[in-house]
């Protein structure tokens, strides 16, 4: 089976923890026993999310006093795919001897007039008091919403059209290779008047553009996997249940959080809905419970899993 994970941000940085490297690698490393169960009986991609990494590094390249400006956002994304990307080579490397694997920056190609641009809603770096966050917008021009009950930074997030290197990722996958790529939503990128690839100021969802991929990939399924065992039906509410088996039609019902659940639930739709084929939300450490059908919010054209029939 050829499996496609979109890691959430969690596999990398524990809420709340300090964004040392130290720490990061940690949870990488902890992260890892599943990933490489996972590759054992499968070919497997592997996505990953840099929201906190890429926040902090714009922080720190706005209030650097040495620069003529602070770095952009495509390259900021670039770097942390590579850092991320770097992390889990080496722990995959390690823990899958003999195996080839590779982690390599992509590219995501988006519309340049996306609406996107004109409404940034994509979460990015650390929470903040309202106060400290509507001060820090004024210094640094940002745009600040609330997150919960706190705030964070805003960026523009435009649609993911095509991940550009995907034939190339296609090729090692076929050859055997474990790939880890589009971290981070991949390098956000534009075909300017020329043809030719330009880099924007955003920041494309990681889940969406692992959607995307995983459709040109023709994989047969699709893990998000995070901190959450299963979408939530009416949650924070009485009647608050979890998901097990559903639909793309029925979750398309739910109110979800735009700037969490949400964009998983819509790239789990997205694929089933093009593909016919399996899409799941759920806990990592779960990954192959999830698989077996035992675990996690499985989606489906038919609410069942395995597939009694392909498309």
């Amino acid at each position: 089976m050829r499996v496609i994970v979109a890691l959430g941000g969690n596999a990398v940085l524990r809420r709340g923890q300090r964004p040392d490297a130290a720490a990061q690698i940690a949870n990488v490393n902890a992260s890892i026993r599943t990933l490489a169960g996972l590759a054992a009986e499968h070919e497997l991609i592997i996505t990953h999310g840099n929201g906190p990494q890429v926040g902090m590094l714009a922080l720190q390249s706005a209030a650097d006093s040495g620069l003529s400006g602070p770095y952009p956002f495509d390259t900021l994304v670039a770097q942390t795919q590579g850092m991320i990307g770097y992390w889990l080579l080496q722990a995959l490397q390690n823990a899958l001897p003999g195996r080839q694997v590779m982690a390599m920056v992509t590219q995501t190609l988006v519309s340049a007039v996306d609406p996107a641009f004109e409404d940034p809603t994509k979460f990015v770096g650390q929470v903040y008091e309202q106060a400290e966050a509507e001060k820090l917008a004024a210094e640094h021009g940002w745009t600040v919403k609330p997150d919960g009950e706190r705030w964070r930074r805003v960026v523009p997030s435009p649609v993911p059209q095509r991940v550009v290197e995907t034939r190339l990722i296609h090729k090692m996958v076929r050859e055997g290779m474990v790939v880890i790529c589009a971290g981070g939503g991949g390098v956000p990128v534009i075909r300017d008047q020329n043809g030719r690839l330009t880099g924007v100021e955003a920041v494309v969802d990681k889940d969406l553009t692992a959607s995307v991929l995983a459709e040109a990939l023709e994989c047969d399924a699709f893990l998000s996997l995070t901190d959450v065992p299963r979408v939530l039906r009416e949650r924070g509410t009485p009647r608050e249940s979890e998901i097990a088996h559903t639909t793309p039609y029925e979750l398309r019902t739910l109110d979800l959080p735009a700037g969490s659940m949400g964009p998983k639930v819509e790239a789990a739709c997205r694929f089933v809905e093009h593909t016919g084929d399996m899409a799941a939300i759920g806990r990592l450490d779960q990954a192959e419970r999830i698989l077996a059908g035992e675990a996690g919010t499985i989606v489906t054209p038919s609410a069942r899993w395995p597939l009694t029939s392909t498309l």
